[in-house]
């Protein structure tokens, strides 16, 4: 896309982005931003592109998952400790069950912003903007910290590129190596409630001590000790993803230098509009989020305009429907793709349709609704003969109390106890480690099952 400029979304409609009221001091921020150095670089963009295609062809499975909204007062090192391990624990159990690769993105070093069912809010009688994520405004109901902040672009960059070189340290500095991975796994299933998953868990513990007596930890130590770890995030705030687009030299295309994956929400996915427009232009994988108002048209229109050289693993396709409605609503667009004979990744985002309020008027979202709808996910690939590609779950490593459910039983009259998202309700590390068990389970029986239909 020779003609494409970073700013050219400018000159489209804009929706879900805030309105500074200083021109001049957003104008010095963005000024800044683009003097500073990208936080992903292009070589690693292309190498997650390039698994994401293996994902679309059913030679990989993609775990998406972190943070409703990373914060600023919640910034620590622990945190990213804590959420990067739980990923690493899942990952192992799902390629244990997948018998294939798991690429694994975070929703990490720049999930910031977040879309708003409405532009203000109103308590007490008093009405103020939105809040929007702490790279927009604060989250304290005052007209000070409602009010959108150029300033905090920057303190967001500083805090992603911190979280990335942590998480680089920690995939290469042997944080990473499948024994203490494995470790941290038997802890949970170790617990007397998780007796169910403890077979497979020592189905793990025979595979890895078999490979070790043959050789093979010393054959691939480098393989068994590192990861690939990326970063992605709603391409939400565009003045922050212009400022931080970078020209790659070896290509000469476009690169959003803010994250290795960025995704368009299910609220900003105009095929005429401002998110569209940018995120079209950018060599990156793109995610688009796929909700119940996604007709069979406006998905052939977006792809051809996101993927119009469809390249396999530059476009992911998150379903976001809520238990019970996939079946309504995922086979018209999977024969729309199908149609098209456009190669895209198939994710399920269990998250989004299953938000409720608890009796103790707290937003939650039920395991059980999350684990029926990733299920029903399944069900609807293996009926229409497509793949499941991967997972897609808003999640913490530490021990919140926001989810109901799991194996240790958060109960409505629980979520009061350790209730600490600045946004949506999040899996915590138990909840987090106990669907990658169930998934695992999903992909198993697939796989035994295809198995069975090729033998025939």
């Amino acid at each position: 896309m020779t003609d494409w400029q970073k700013s050219d979304w400018r000159a489209k409609p804009r929706v879900q982005m805030p309105d500074y009221t200083d021109a001049a001091a957003l104008s010095a921020v963005e000024d800044r931003l683009a003097s500073y150095p990208p936080l992903v670089f292009a070589g690693e963009a292309r190498k997650l592109k390039a698994q994401l295609g293996a994902v679309s062809r059913g030679e990989a499975f993609l775990l998406q998952g972190g943070d409703c909204a990373e914060s600023f007062a919640e910034f620590a090192a622990n945190g990213i400790r804590d959420t990067f391990k739980v990923m690493l624990q899942m990952a192992m159990v799902l390629t244990y069950g997948a018998k294939v690769p798991v690429v694994k993105v975070g929703r990490m070093a720049g999930q910031m912003a977040k879309p708003r069912s409405a532009p203000t809010e109103t308590v007490n009688g008093i009405e103020l903007p939105s809040y929007r994520g702490d790279i927009i405004n604060g989250f304290n109901f005052t007209e000070a910290a409602r009010n959108p902040d150029p300033e905090r672009m920057l303190q967001a960059y500083l805090q992603a590129a911190a979280t990335l070189n942590l998480l680089r340290a920690f995939s290469t500095g042997g944080f990473a190596d499948v024994h203490k991975v494995h470790g941290w796994t038997l802890g949970f299933t170790g617990a007397p409630e998780a007796e169910k998953y403890r077979e497979m868990s020592e189905r793990i513990s025979d595979t890895l001590s078999f490979m070790e007596a043959i050789g093979i930890r010393q054959e691939a130590a480098h393989a068994l000790e590192t990861v690939d770890f990326y970063t992605s995030h709603e391409a939400l705030l565009l003045e922050y993803e212009e400022a931080l687009c970078r020209l790659d030299s070896t290509s000469g295309k476009w690169l959003a230098g803010s994250g290795h994956m960025i995704w368009i929400g299910d609220r900003t996915r105009q095929p005429d509009g401002a998110h569209v427009e940018f995120c079209k232009g950018v060599q990156n994988p793109i995610g688009l989020k796929c909700g119940p108002t996604m007709t069979s048209g406006h998905l052939k229109s977006l792809m051809a305009s996101l993927n119009p050289d469809n390249e396999a693993g530059r476009l992911t396709l998150i379903a976001r429907f809520g238990a019970g409605s996939v079946g309504e609503h995922l086979p018209r667009l999977i024969r729309a793709v199908e149609e098209e004979g456009a190669k895209v990744v198939w994710t399920c985002d269990a998250m989004h349709g299953n938000t409720i309020k608890s009796t103790t008027g707290y937003k939650t979202r039920p395991f059980e609704s999350v684990l029926r709808e990733v299920r029903e996910f399944f069900a609807v690939h293996n009926a229409e003969g497509t793949i499941p590609g991967g997972v897609h779950f808003e999640m913490t490593g530490k021990d919140v109390t926001e989810c109901t459910g799991g194996v240790r039983a958060v109960t409505d009259e629980d979520l009061s106890d350790r209730y600490h998202t600045a946004c949506d309700p999040r899996l915590n590390a138990s909840q987090s480690l106990e669907l990658a068990f169930l998934v695992s389970e999903e992909l198993s029986t697939r796989r035994s099952t295809m198995q069975q239909a090729k033998a025939v």
